[in-house]
């Protein structure tokens, strides 16, 4: 039996924690924690719990037969590749056996397992309340796919509609999901990254392996890197009791995704749970005993830090070295699609029959200014795939766009982070709600006189209203007297790190002069990159 928990729904009233106490417990206020392999004699109390959420945020596996062909879509094709067999990949999958698509569907993974749930890797699977090999992701309905795992993607053939892969194969389709994620961005000095004790946390392999590791006793853990994942590795450590160092180049952990003053406060917590953290500084290299074992790190300001164990937590890099030279416009920015999830191919024109979804996909978001946006959050790559596989097989006349307001979670520290919009889309701060001191608090964020985002603490019951907020555009800073309003509401500047074009690294030559010859190339310095 598997389960798992949209908890980019979850609002932590912990109705599941009563119905099934053997299988859901809060953690502490609102971090839901949850077995995601419960035994089938719990199965009656797990569906209770189920029909008992209010925000109905539980899946549970759901086998049934092929649904009948569905009328008023387009075409159907008779073949369906999916590359990228991971969340978004099933979820489209699902989506299109559930909308009635009858043909041929493969789905194409570089990882030799089924689909895994990647958030528990630095939670469960790190504290050990669970192994990595128990995060499978529940299947709604049976797919009645082949599945080429262990296979990776290696190019694309756009005109012959094939993808290539590492065996040689090469594998046809009427239309295509590009939905290959991210990678975790490795420590640039090879020599150092592959001393014994040095650990980067992506998928599942790395999880049991840090784990083991963790579990069997350390003297001291560097985090080298203050975002959502190092933040939560961190806090992980400190449950464990193990002495932690994080490093962090901002001045403050999560200031690039939460802007400076919400940074703060997570820098604050993490001093009061025991984390030494270190900011403003770099680590300029590891340094081994001679023997081949980490022994600690040498940073940017001088100093040293003695640990035998460094996680790499520097972000992600987007896996699209496959489609170098394919013609899409791919590169470390990702994949450009519009927001019907097509693709675009070098020239800026959307392809008919290549779609895009996930961390991987880079699209215009209309709230946000039309701004494109990639986004590695769970959410996120349900919805988007969703709307990708709806539109893979849906007349031109009843295509979907892609709106969902990015929506994001974190359990560290005993605290539920959760956010919806963009918060870096601000030039203004407000605490709207709760107490900064008792660390439960709304903080909304807003742009030219307009509501862009909320972040919450402790206090995810109110994401939705905030929610429809900013979809109706609403004036910021909020005005209404809402539930815990601080005495004075006073914006203050939200300290957002400096946006950086994604394209800043992407040279592009055109060619030709008449319109119906004019053509644009990406000139890349290697697999996947554009300078």
């Amino acid at each position: 039996m598997r389960v798992v928990v949209d908890l980019t729904r979850c609002q932590g009233y912990g109705q599941c924690a009563f119905a099934a106490p053997d299988v859901f417990r809060m953690a502490r206020n609102e971090a839901l924690m949850y077995e995601l392999n419960p035994d089938d004699s719990r199965r009656a109390q797990v569906l209770r719990a189920a029909a008992a959420c209010p925000v109905q945020a539980l899946v549970v596996d759901e086998l049934g037969p092929l649904p009948a062909q569905a009328s008023g879509h387009g075409r159907m094709p008779e073949r369906v590749v999916i590359v990228g067999a991971s969340l978004a990949g099933l979820r489209a999958a699902a989506t299109l056996r559930r909308q009635g698509f009858r043909g041929s569907l493969t789905l194409i993974g570089d990882e030799p397992d089924r689909p895994y749930d990647r958030p528990p890797l630095s939670k469960q699977v790190l504290t050990g309340q669970v192994n990595a090999q128990q995060t499978l992701l529940p299947r709604r309905g049976e797919l009645h796919a082949k599945w080429l795992l262990g296979t990776p993607a290696t190019g694309l053939d756009l005109a012959a509609k094939q993808v290539l892969l590492a065996d040689g194969r090469r594998v046809g389709y009427d239309r295509l999901l590009i939905a290959t994620g991210v990678r975790a961005r490795p420590w640039p000095n090879p020599a150092e990254a592959a001393l014994d004790g040095v650990f980067v946390l992506r998928d599942s392999h790395d999880a049991a392996l840090l784990h083991d590791r963790l579990a069997g006793g350390v003297n001291r853990v560097l985090v080298i890197g203050g975002g959502f994942n190092g933040s939560e590795i961190a806090s992980v450590c400190r449950d464990m009791g193990l002495p932690v160092t994080l490093v962090d180049r901002g001045p403050a952990p999560l200031t690039g995704a939460l802007g400076g003053v919400v940074g703060a406060i997570a820098a604050d917590i993490q001093r009061e749970h025991g984390v030494d953290l270190r900011c403003g500084v770099t680590a300029a290299a590891l340094e081994g005993d001679g023997a081949g074992r980490l022994r600690g790190a040498r940073l940017s300001d001088g100093s040293t830090v003695e640990a035998d164990v460094a996680v790499v937590a520097l972000g992600a890099e987007r896996n699209v070295g496959w489609l170098a030279g394919s013609g899409l416009a791919a590169g470390v920015w990702g994949v450009g699609c519009d927001a019907g999830c097509r693709a675009f191919n070098v020239n800026g024109i959307v392809c008919d029959d290549v779609f895009v979804a996930g961390d991987v996909a880079r699209f215009p978001h209309p709230v946000y200014g039309y701004q494109f946006l990639t986004l590695e959050h769970w959410g996120n790559a349900m919805a988007q795939a969703q709307v990708a596989a709806h539109n893979m097989i849906a007349a031109s006349s009843d295509l979907w766009p892609h709106l969902s307001l990015p929506v994001f979670w974190s359990a560290q520290f005993g605290l539920n982070i959760k956010s919806v919009g963009v918060p870096t889309f601000a030039d203004e701060v407000v605490f709207a709600q709760g107490s900064v001191a008792d660390r439960r608090f709304v903080a909304v964020y807003g742009y030219h006189g307009r509501i862009t985002a909320a972040v919450t603490f402790d206090q995810a019951m109110w994401l939705d209203f905030y929610r429809d907020l900013i979809e109706q555009a609403a004036p910021f800073p909020p005005t209404f007297d809402m539930v815990g309003k601080p005495g004075k509401v006073q914006p203050v500047p939200a300290e957002v790190p400096q946006r950086i074009s994604a394209l800043h690294d992407a040279t592009v030559v055109v060619t030709g002069h008449d319109p119906a010859e004019r053509r644009a190339t990406l000139v890349t310095a290697g697999p996947g990159r554009a300078d």
